[in-house]
């Protein structure tokens, strides 16, 4: 409650969405330098209870709920972040060059909509930066779960995307938890037309035997990310697809051009970007059920898009999900959402008739 009245009263009247990001990150910064400090923060905020563990890729992730790639771009607060309650946290979107991304200013909030608008266009350090400040990560039980999401640079040529993924993917699939190829922001020229199912086949393939040559020691799980914006029919191909090549998992949705459904139009709406938050919620629902129906349990599914409540990380639970995770809810919640939400979901769970998060996970129909 007063972290929402700081936000509509003060945060979003007076300050620049970016510039408050810039502010956060600092504070998560020094948190996670600070010896002890995020320890203390784990031990507090941190999923607790046994019911709500997630086994999946390999690994055992203490709550379904994680952080979407967008907010820690540069691997630079994701132990701080982790501390704060989330099951796991993406870095990225990380590009095989260091690009400053577009032109300021570039993220808007929808505040009657609960909603935000981006077009950051990708502004990351590089995926050697990132591999730099990774090889110094210290792996524990208690340590966060990180996932690595690459992106196509946005001077690399279309026809020369493949090769820009490997480099990224052989500096970052050793130090990955898992590696998630993204094909679907709406921020940079072209890189949507990746997700046509006769290019996506070779990258895919690409990324997958650099993460080999990188990682002989271990399967690194790779995972793509797909636009909400898709058709039906398209989405199946991409289902399908990722079912052929033997991938572990898909991440949907990233953000949508699409400004349907806004409870109130204003001139922030015509900002073009990618939508995120509430709006996004029923069509992430909509792809998330049609990726289940068309794979049943043979492919891990991160559903992403509009979850602000436990309730919604339950439906989305109930509907196939094996993991979810948020980004613009934590906007408009607060630092403690992740810790509320994981509180509140272990409530639900055990008021049901199911005794963990995998049985209340609808069967397979297929």
């Amino acid at each position: 409650m007063l972290y929402s009245l700081l936000f509509r009263h003060v945060i979003a009247r007076f300050m620049d969405a970016e510039d408050i990001h810039h502010l956060t990150m600092r504070a998560l910064r020094t948190i996670q330098a600070t010896p002890g400090v995020a320890p203390l923060l784990r031990r507090t905020l941190a999923p607790r209870d046994p019911a709500l563990r997630v086994a999946a890729l390999g690994l055992e992730f203490p709550g379904p709920l994680g952080l979407a790639a967008g907010f820690d771009k540069d691997a630079v607060a994701y132990e701080a972040l982790g501390a704060f309650g989330f099951g796991h946290v993406e870095i990225g979107t990380l590009t095989g060059h260091a690009q400053p991304g577009n032109p300021r200013p570039r993220l808007f909030r929808l505040l009657p909509d609960r909603a935000v608008v981006n077009r950051m266009g990708f502004n990351n350090l590089g995926s050697a930066d990132a591999a730099r400040r990774l090889r110094s990560r210290r792996r524990t039980p208690d340590s966060t779960i990180v996932g690595v999401n690459i992106g196509k640079t946005k001077v690399v040529p279309e026809a020369e995307a493949a090769a820009d993924y490997v480099v990224s993917a052989e500096r970052l699939a050793p130090l990955a938890d898992y590696l998630v190829v993204n094909v679907s922001s709406p921020n940079t020229p072209g890189l949507r037309n990746l997700q046509a199912v006769e290019v996506l086949r070779p990258l895919l393939t690409a990324v997958r035997e650099a993460a080999d040559r990188a990682a002989p020691d271990r399967h690194v799980p790779l995972l793509v990310k797909i636009a909400p914006d898709l058709a039906d029919e398209d989405v199946d191909a991409v289902a399908d697809l990722a079912l052929d090549l033997g991938l572990d998992g898909i991440i949907a949705t990233n953000t949508t051009i699409s400004r349907d459904g806004l409870a109130s139009p204003s001139s922030l709406t015509k900002e073009t970007g990618g939508l995120s938050g509430a709006p996004l919620k029923a069509r992430s629902l909509e792809v998330l059920r049609r990726l289940r129906a068309r794979t049943g349990d043979r492919l891990v599914l991160i559903s992403v898009g509009g979850i602000e409540t436990a309730d919604d990380v339950w439906e989305r639970i109930r509907a196939g999900a094996t993991l979810v995770q948020g980004f613009t809810g934590m906007i408009y919640g607060g630092p403690l959402w992740a810790w509320r939400i994981h509180r509140d979901l272990s409530r639900r769970l055990r008021a049901s008739t199911f005794r963990t998060l995998t049985e209340a996970r609808t069967p397979k129909t297929t």
